[in-house]
């Protein structure tokens, strides 16, 4: 660990570049009961019809199955709000407030677990559960209906519901402000040239509990990278961003829980603040 107090120590004597940046996916909500997307335990490896990413998780489906991507929908409204935020979760909370604005979160998860836990500067590049907007062309996005409650997973939308989940605007069907699997990402809903900024004024980006097996997260490390800040991968095991940071100078690959690492990073930040770095 010698190594990453280096780095910290490196990264906080900085007058310029001295960002902390985590960058956070699945698995760390996996101990909040939330299952990663891809795991052995993961929402979309089970083979029913409502686990299927490649063909339920896009727009295409949702356009010809909408009150079953919203039933869908519910059924995960129900097991994240009653999820709880972890340890993980409350360190890097308390971290921002140790921190101030040279900490940074981009996150995938859409649990809203960081924002639970009280962390506020967050980019959401994968989008969030709280908000909605219209599947075809009105731009104004809006909080998801209240009168929307977690459901059961064979559970029926009410007609009430139904009647909410319409765009008030011109009438189609509202969907979730998230990023499916055929869609691109974009700033109003991804914030992806904001994380892009954040990457390349980063002197240090954590990445933790994600395999980077979509773009943008690999395009945020490799940003890091290019403008000389350091990556260090906090991953169980290795993903997409083993290819890109083998042999690079400014890259670590920790083999362990961020539940585990978590608390060491805090520890080391918090007594190099002491001595004054």
């Amino acid at each position: 660990m010698n190594q990453l107090n280096d780095i910290i120590e490196e990264v906080l004597s900085k007058e310029k570049r001295n960002k902390f940046t985590f960058l956070t996916g699945a698995g760390i909500s996996a101990d909040s009961g939330i299952p990663t997307y891809r795991g052995s335990d993961g929402i979309w490896v089970k083979g029913t019809t409502y686990h299927k990413p490649e063909e339920f998780g896009t727009y295409k489906y949702f356009k010809e199955n909408q009150e079953e991507v919203w039933q869908y929908t519910l059924f995960r409204k129900k097991m994240i709000e009653n999820a709880k935020p972890n340890e993980s979760h409350k360190i890097l909370a308390n971290l921002e407030k140790i921190l101030g604005d040279r900490f940074h979160l981009i996150t995938q998860n859409i649990d809203n677990l960081h924002r639970r836990a009280g962390n506020e500067n967050i980019y959401e590049v994968h989008g969030n559960y709280r908000e909605v907007k219209c599947s075809t062309d009105c731009k104004e996005i809006l909080p998801i209906p209240n009168n929307l409650t977690g459901k059961d997973i064979k559970e029926d939308l009410r007609k009430n519901e139904i009647d909410s989940l319409k765009c008030p605007e011109c009438g189609n069907w509202l969907r979730l402000n998230i990023l499916w699997f055929d869609e691109y990402y974009d700033e109003k809903t991804n914030k992806k040239f904001s994380s892009l900024k954040v990457a390349k004024n980063s002197g240090v980006l954590f990445i933790v509990g994600t395999s980077g097996a979509t773009n943008l997260p690999v395009e945020i490390a490799r940003t890091t990278l290019k403008y000389g800040g350091y990556v260090v991968d906090m991953n169980i095991e290795d993903n997409h961003f083993t290819e890109l940071l083998k042999d690079k100078k400014r890259a670590i690959i920790v083999r362990e829980r961020s539940s585990d690492i978590l608390p060491i990073i805090k520890e080391q930040i918090e007594k190099n603040i002491e001595q004054g770095v």
